[in-house]
């Protein structure tokens, strides 16, 4: 394989994908930018807030992006590059691109409400209860995941006799204060913008030069050498105080600033990419069974696996309430839609593809399992690809940069998730028509937004100090049905409206087949784990019980969707 080849023509078909089949979609869904969004419509300064178009990208891809179009290629190229490139293409342009591009734009047709509010309208009562309960669930996975991911790249090396191994911690200690300085500045940003309307532009190059000021710093001076558990505390308190704080305060600016992150980290991979230009070892395919499993532990068949591991980057559910939850409410125009979620899919496509090209590079090192970290493997891959291009003097600032990036990533989703949680809790006990105000008793005391948040960031950091290797998989296959019932929500409601929505029954009952059977597999895992004891077998339990959970509400869920299209196709033949 060539990776630059490789590169080319996945970035083409993507292009071409948005030109056409999102031009497609915008038409027929009835895009109208002549309508009032709810930012303006509903604007109160703290969760609805109308947003520059490119403000509004950085925070939306910020915030879907976190490990996973990185994390699930690396990992699923033990199936040989061919059937990842497949997946990612053919997933992003007519799966993962749709679910985005519609979830967002039914959101801001129900006042920025969440997928939840959709299906109450689409569905019914019942489905929204049973949605709401699910996605919360999905997104206790979502905040233990990230906030494992990034404890880990921020932790300290210990020594046999407990004491700080200096050396072999200060990279992880560099990105740890790199985040905080980054976080500092990004709450001077937001507030010079838009509480001193300081020109965006001139903000921007500031920031920029700020952030690579924050980097130089970071590497040269890191103080800070804490232990895994106790940065997992930290980073529970952050995403708590970061998800009931306004959004122009933190949210809407560090997006914003980290989609420079993004878009340095990915010129880094193109220039690295296609000035080295090489051709690697990576198969084309491997088999229908991973017997390479280089971490130790097997996918298992390409079906299922091959689909749920790889998420973010063909589709993703977690998107729908991105979408749905922060992005539906900072929306200035009905036309930014298409860019922004249809078009910030196929971005996060491109970084799938960057991340093949990444293990393609060190491959043999990948295979053997001498490195098999997937961020590890991303930067190295790309860091060892630019620096035959420049030298080898900047292999360790690329290396850090491209570290730093994912970690940030990784911050943005995990405080996204805490918020949508927030919103969802609140929604559940909302009936249709009223408010939170219109709450009394202890539904109001648990509806409160501190407390929301509480419970979430217990419930999310408690589950994530087992670590997140325990938990991917049934991340993966819970996200991945979400994606599901995102696209039955869509659906119905285009339906019921009268907009076509044919375009969504394939990827709908595509994903909901894949995604029963990985959990079905997961939840037999983690039988197995119980049956055979030992440490940690109350995790077993839990992650078995929340598994059974989510397959009991996705079918219940289903059922009522099908009676929903089936009543659709009745009305519409007597009319």
């Amino acid at each position: 394989m060539n990776a630059a080849l490789f590169l080319i023509i996945g970035i083409v078909v993507l292009v071409i994908g948005y030109i056409f089949y999102g031009g497609w979609l915008a038409k027929k869904w009835g895009i109208d930018n002549s309508r009032v969004t709810p930012a303006h419509e509903l604007e109160d300064g703290k969760d609805y807030c109308p947003a520059k178009a490119p403000v509004l990208m950085g925070h939306h891809f910020s915030s879907i992006a976190g490990a996973g179009p990185i994390n699930g290629p690396i990992q699923a190229a033990v199936f040989g590059w061919v059937p990842v490139m497949l997946w990612v293409l053919i997933g992003g342009i007519f799966f993962g691109g749709v679910h985005d591009f519609g979830a967002l734009f039914a959101s801001i047709r129900h006042k920025g409400q969440s997928i939840g509010e959709v299906i109450g309208d689409a569905i019914g009562p019942k489905a929204k209860k049973l949605f709401i309960i699910f996605s919360y669930l999905t997104l206790i996975l979502v905040v233990a995941a990230f906030a494992s991911i990034v404890a880990n790249t921020f932790k300290a090396t210990y020594t046999a006799d407990g004491a700080v191994d200096v050396a072999a911690s200060s990279a992880n200690a560099s990105t740890a204060i790199i985040s905080i300085m980054f976080i500092l500045m990004a709450i001077v940003f937001g507030f010079f913008v838009y509480r001193r309307n300081a020109p965006l532009g001139v903000a921007t190059v500031i920031g920029v030069i700020g952030i690579a000021a924050c980097m130089y710093i970071g590497l040269n001076w890191h103080p800070i050498y804490l232990s895994y558990t106790v940065w997992m505390i930290i980073v529970g308190l952050y995403i708590g105080v970061a998800s009931v704080t306004p959004v122009w305060i933190l949210l809407q600016p560090r997006d914003y600033l980290s989609s420079f992150l993004l878009y340095g980290m990915i010129i880094l991979a193109v220039v690295g990419i296609l000035g080295c230009h090489p051709v690697v070892d990576m198969p084309a395919f491997t088999g229908f069974k991973d017997t390479l499993a280089p971490s130790g532990t097997s996918l298992g068949y390409m079906f299922p696996a091959l689909f749920v591991t790889i998420a973010c980057g063909a589709v993703s559910g977690f998107h729908s309430l991105v979408g749905s939850g922060t992005t539906s409410k900072q929306l200035d125009q009905e036309k930014d839609a298409k860019p922004i979620a249809y078009g910030g899919m196929l971005i996060e496509c491109a970084l799938a593809l960057i991340s093949v090209c990444a293990v393609g590079y060190i491959w043999n090192q990948y295979a053997d399992g001498t490195t098999t970290t997937p961020t590890v493997v991303f930067a190295t891959g790309l860091a060892s690809m630019f620096s035959k291009v420049f030298g080898s003097g900047c292999y360790n600032v690329v290396y850090s940069m491209l570290i730093l990036a994912v970690s940030a990533f990784c911050l943005t989703s995990v405080d996204t998730a805490t918020r949508l949680a927030r919103y969802m809790f609140a929604e559940f006990f909302v009936e249709p028509g009223k408010t939170r105000e219109d709450l009394t008793g202890w539904k109001r005391v648990i509806t409160n937004p501190y407390v929301a948040t509480g419970i979430t960031v217990v419930a999310g950091v408690a589950l994530g100090l087992t670590g997140y290797a325990k938990i991917w998989a049934l991340f993966g296959a819970a996200n991945q049905l979400l994606a599901a019932l995102g696209l039955l929500a869509v659906c119905c409601w285009l339906g019921k409206i009268g907009r076509n929505n044919k375009m969504f029954y394939f990827p709908m009952f595509f994903m909901l087949i894949v995604t029963l059977t990985s959990l079905v597999f997961t939840i037999k895992a983690q039988v197995v784990g119980i049956m055979a004891g030992g440490q940690g077998v109350a995790w077993f339990y839990i992650r078995g019980i929340i598994g059974v959970l989510l397959v009991i509400l996705a079918i219940d869920l289903v059922v009522e969707g099908i009676k929903a299209l089936a009543a659709q196709a009745k009305q519409r033949t007597a009319a």
